[in-house]
């Protein structure tokens, strides 16, 4: 509000923000402070009806959007009726809507969600095979545009935990095995989405899991009660911290704990949301963090995911009740609960004195100011007419589908006759699986075997477990390696005719056979069927390089240190392994140049030398 239509100091902008924060929290309740310190979550698909009784009778006013729109429009006019509730309950504290990922390939209502109408990039670890900060920050900036043009204010991301634990099934959202180069990424991903300067134009950074969510015992994840140990058995626990002391000096606003309990180090064995020692003396005071604190998702009451009863994630103090294991949460450092709306738990403690209000307030004051910052009290709608317009841009799906191409990763190249398979050539009959002759373009003729073409092209993906049904089946987790079956059907395609794999590496596939029998071998972190198409005719060129070593077996993968990079026994392709395509034209089925022009001119050959950050983790390894 202007000076001249504000009821209330804290209404004026034109007044310092502290001073609007002190107005305010000195106008609320206990049942207000008590709801800014929920971070709930509300389905889109339900429309407006969860938010009634959250925002009007719980006071709560963070929301993790969950469900996915098909138009910006709708998800911008959905997120105008939430803070016209908000704005008609009490003193009109708008809300703050919050996202995990929503701009890549994940489709896991945990921890991602389809980018629908928003531009679609590859994932994290896309980025990081790429190694660009100009890249990742070109993609935060569009992101928190397109963010901005729906009402989503808080990021739940950067996820940077370093990749160690090859099983572990959050990988494709994380920068890769090397702490050194996601800290030096996530610098940018924190300027993209921020700016500068904090403010208006900003949405709110929340990077994830503190320490490190990578070394998880067997690569099992702590979402599940069997995945709740996090262990360091080569005393690496300093090096997980690299990302976070980057993101925390570019700027990052909030910080989220990992369910993970640390087991054999010298910390309290409970989840990081509990560990006082953890968020108090090692984020607070060694690292500096002064923001917000938002525990993971269900820390204290067990809950009900898609019909199923799941424990609350209080890993190491079960035998507390949800009302204990919330005083220690804000003893540890925790300012705020996400995926919870047990508001009363707060409000008893405080009535029952075993919590002071003036704790609450050191909370809420940084939440009020986080609102203040973003400019929700001056703008807390968004054009929803204009949104459609905004999001996915031919501009930005353009650049999204540049980088799917950029970050490809050419392992292996190698034809019959000893020159390059690839760029390939028009005019071959190709056998296809999980491509069409329509994505390869004119010159190509499907037949319907192996045995009919002159080459055969499949796409598949990294195996994994399923574990359960329903939320648990989409954590991809467990065994790396194809099965025997698999092995021997793709292999006899191989042997039947010059085959180019394209395997989307969500995790660090066994694939040694694969490697030794195709004749290309190609590797995404994310993309559709066109940007392979571009790349196998030459029409793009693959600029990536492995962000994990690919192991040789999973012999090699259980015998390794789950806190330690690069520590499979010799590896099948290492970490910054990439070659170039060959320039036009130059053996066997050699096709097209490079529209850009920067094909290699040589034969197949090493992308050249590593970025820095390459050359000091690969002279390091064992």
């Amino acid at each position: 509000m202007t000076p001249a239509t504000a009821r209330y100091p804290y209404q004026d902008a034109t007044l310092p923000v502290g001073q609007r924060v002190q107005d305010l929290l000195s106008r609320l309740s206990l049942e207000d402070k008590a709801g800014l310190m929920f971070h709930g979550a509300l389905p889109f698909a339900l429309g407006t009806g969860p938010a009634v009784e959250l925002i009007g009778g719980r006071r709560m006013n963070h929301f993790n959007i969950i469900g996915a729109a098909t138009q910006a429009r709708e998800l911008a006019e959905w997120h105008n009726s939430i803070q016209r509730l908000a704005l008609d309950t009490g003193w009109g504290i708008p809300v703050t809507l919050s996202t995990d990922p929503r701009h890549a390939y994940t489709d896991n209502p945990g921890t991602g969600a389809l980018a629908g109408p928003f531009s679609q990039w590859p994932e994290a670890l896309g980025f990081a095979a790429v190694g660009d900060p100009n890249a990742v920050e070109e993609f935060a900036d569009i992101a928190r545009q397109e963010y901005l043009a729906v009402g989503i204010r808080a990021a739940l991301h950067p996820q940077v935990d370093v990749f160690t634990e090859p099983r572990w099934s959050r990988g494709a959202a994380t920068f890769g095995e090397s702490a050194e180069l996601a800290a030096e990424l996530v610098g940018a991903y924190v300027r993209g989405f921020q700016g500068e300067a904090f403010g208006p134009a900003s949405v709110s950074t929340m990077t994830k899991h503190f320490p490190g969510g990578g070394p998880q015992m067997d690569g099992e994840d702590p979402h599940f009660s069997y995945g709740r140990e996090q262990v360091y058995p080569g005393g690496n626990f300093d090096y997980h911290l690299l990302p976070f002391r980057s993101a925390v000096a570019a700027g990052t606003r909030q910080i989220m704990p990992y369910y993970g309990m640390p087991v054999g180090t010298e910390y309290e064995e409970v989840g990081f949301a509990f560990n006082k020692r953890v968020l108090t003396e090692l984020l607070r005071e060694e690292l500096g963090f002064g923001g917000i604190v938002c525990s993971d998702w269900g820390i204290l009451t067990d809950g009900d995911i898609f019909g199923r009863v799941f424990p609350a994630r209080a890993w190491g103090v079960e035998h507390l009740t949800p009302q204990e294991r919330l005083l220690k949460a804000l003893d540890a450092g925790v300012d705020q609960i996400g995926g919870e709306s047990c508001v009363d738990l707060l409000t008893g403690a405080v009535r029952a004195g075993k919590l002071s209000e003036d704790r609450l307030d050191v909370s809420v004051r940084k939440l009020l100011e986080e609102k203040f910052r973003l400019g929700l009290f001056e703008n807390p709608l968004v054009d929803a007419a204009a949104a459609d317009a905004a999001v996915g841009t031919p501009q930005f799906r353009a650049a999204g589908r540049a980088m799917q191409r950029r970050s490809y990763t050419l392992l292996a190249n190698k034809n019959v006759d000893g020159g390059p398979l690839l760029p390939l050539a028009a005019g071959a009959r190709v056998y296809l699986e999980g491509i069409t002759a329509a994505d390869l373009g004119p010159g190509f003729i499907p037949v319907p075997t192996p045995e009919a073409a002159d080459l055969a092209i499949l796409r598949l993906r990294t195996p994994f477990e399923v574990r359960g049904e329903g939320f648990e089946s989409f954590f991809h987790c467990g065994n790396l390696a194809f099965a025997p079956e698999e092995i021997e059907r793709v292999t006899a395609i191989c042997r039947a005719v010059p085959t180019v794999i394209d395997i989307n590496l969500e995790r660090p596939a066994v694939l040694p056979e694969l490697a030794d029998h195709a004749a290309a071998l190609l590797a995404n972190y994310g993309s559709d069927a066109d940007a392979l198409a571009d790349i196998l005719t030459g029409r793009a060129v693959p600029e990536g390089r492995l962000p994990f070593d690919l192991p040789r077996s999973m012999a090699a993968v259980e015998a390794s240190r789950e806190d330690m990079p690069f520590d499979t026994e010799d590896p099948v392709f290492r970490f910054g392994h990439g070659l170039s395509l060959p320039q036009a034209g130059r053996a066997g089925t050699a096709g097209a140049a490079d529209a850009a022009g920067n094909a290699d001119t040589s034969d197949t050959a090493d992308l050249g030398d590593p970025l820095p950050w390459a050359r000091s983790v690969t002279g390091s390894r064992p």
